[in-house]
């Protein structure tokens, strides 16, 4: 069982910068592959950034490339997503998600645990 929780979302002006937290809870943190979605209201949850059970592989969807970097630190139990060059399309509920599997998931089946999510809000 993990238990996660989001942290680090807020309102930001266009090209602003934020940084989410997910911090774990529970057993074996590094057994988990993990995971950033974010879902607008009227829109399905989609993933955002993914990292392996180590960090030494991610996932970025295409909108987010080169503005987003995921990283965690396995010693603390925390994963973190920063955003640079925020957009208005960028707000939305962001959600951690872990899933106890090998490889970077990238489909919201594939995760085990969710966090309560936070809210993102970019201003143009």
């Amino acid at each position: 069982q993990v238990q996660l929780v989001e942290s680090g979302g807020g309102l930001v002006q266009a090209g602003g910068s934020l940084r989410l937290s997910c911090a774990a809870s529970g057993r074996s943190f590094s057994n988990y592959a993990m995971g950033w979605f974010r879902q607008a209201p009227g829109k399905e949850r989609d993933i955002v950034a993914a990292i392996s059970r180590s960090g030494g592989s991610t996932y970025y969807a295409d909108s987010v490339k080169g503005r987003f970097t995921i990283s965690r630190d396995n010693a603390k139990n925390t994963m973190a997503l920063q955003m640079n060059s925020l957009k208005p399309e960028d707000t939305a509920v962001y959600y951690c998600a872990a899933d106890y599997n090998t490889g970077v998931p990238t489909r919201t089946w594939q995760y085990d645990y969710w966090g309560q999510g936070t809210q993102v809000t970019v201003s143009s």
